[in-house]
């Protein structure tokens, strides 16, 4: 019984020292998308600020394709031990899964949840010499020429997409979507009116409605902007039930210890919530989330069902 008790014991004192030790090499943070976009750049300011944190190298995977199911197919097989980690917009955790005919991970089920960190909704914009002044005014052109209103998009299946095919559907009316590849040239043929309208998220379009390039009709949001105080909601208009908030958030392997999970949600979330982190992602035009693991899991459990819904509904393919 005495030895029994003391291998407890020096098994519990192991356990600890690793958790107090932890992270002693490199932690990996996967990026399932090429350099340079808004899921690349919050990744790297968290990143950097667990670097600071822990004074241990946090470096960036970026393993773009398939619409971001290779790198959460990579996490997913990656050790459950804390060094891998996943930072990823809302794709790949609610929408992704409904959209391919085959993806290599179970989202509910692959990743254990440690923070949203930020969230930011999309803007319905019209280019800035449209004859539609309002929501109002452009749900009358959707009626006069129904399946000819024109909406572009990243790609087919992304939030501006998806957002464009909820609003549809809450306003029971039906535009044409012009999926691109990528928000970038969707936004240019936006701004030439080569399109009649757009859902774009707040970051990327910002400097254009600031400049008066575009106009804004109205935010996704269930509520105001901060940086677009002016633009009214949707539901302001009208319009209930097609609120999108596009999110960004990091996971684990599913299994990770839950000292180290407990330890690296608080360090990302104090992170999150220092003044030069803060101010960095609102002038990108994100609000700061940092929730707890529980609220994450039923939050992505709820936005998993909610696009499901819509995607089987609406008919929607990526493949």
């Amino acid at each position: 019984m005495k030895k029994t008790l003391i291998g407890l014991a020096l098994a519990a004192a192991a356990t600890v020292n690793a958790f107090a030790a932890y992270p002693d090499k490199t932690v990996t943070i996967v990026v399932p998308f090429p350099p340079g976009g808004s899921t690349d750049a919050i990744a790297r300011v968290v990143a950097q600020k667990l670097n600071e944190k822990f004074h241990q190298s946090f470096i960036i995977d970026n393993r773009a394709g398939a619409t971001g199911t290779i790198g959460a197919a990579f996490v997913k097989r990656a050790p459950a031990d804390g060094y891998t980690l996943f930072i990823s917009s809302l794709g790949p955790f609610v929408i992704t899964p409904h959209l391919l005919k085959s993806v290599q991970y179970n989202a509910l089920k692959d990743f254990d949840p440690i923070t949203i960190l930020v969230q930011a909704p999309n803007v319905l914009c019209v280019p800035v010499n449209s004859p539609d002044k309002t929501v109002a005014d452009l749900l009358a052109h959707l009626k006069k020429d129904p399946g000819k209103v024109s909406f572009a998009s990243s790609g087919a299946g992304s939030s501006d997409h998806l957002s464009a095919e909820l609003f549809w559907q809450q306003t029971h009316t039906e535009g044409l979507h012009v999926p691109y590849k990528g928000g970038g040239p969707a936004i240019t043929d936006l701004l030439g009116g080569q399109v009649n309208a757009a859902f774009v998220n707040i970051n990327s379009i910002l400097p254009q409605i600031k400049g008066g390039k575009v106009r804004a009709l109205a935010i996704s949001s269930d509520k105001r902007s901060p940086l677009l105080p002016d633009v009214p909601t949707l539901a302001e208009q009208g319009i209930k039930g097609a609120e999108v908030e596009s999110w960004q958030a990091v996971a684990a392997p599913r299994g990770i210890p839950a000292d180290v999970k407990a330890k690296l949600h608080d360090a990302i979330v104090a992170a999150l919530n220092e003044p030069d982190v803060k101010d960095k992602l609102l002038a990108l035009g994100f609000e700061i989330v940092g929730d707890s693991p529980d609220h994450f899991a039923k939050y992505q459990a709820s936005e998993y069902e909610r696009w499901k819904r819509l995607i089987e509904t609406r008919k929607i393919s990526a493949d």
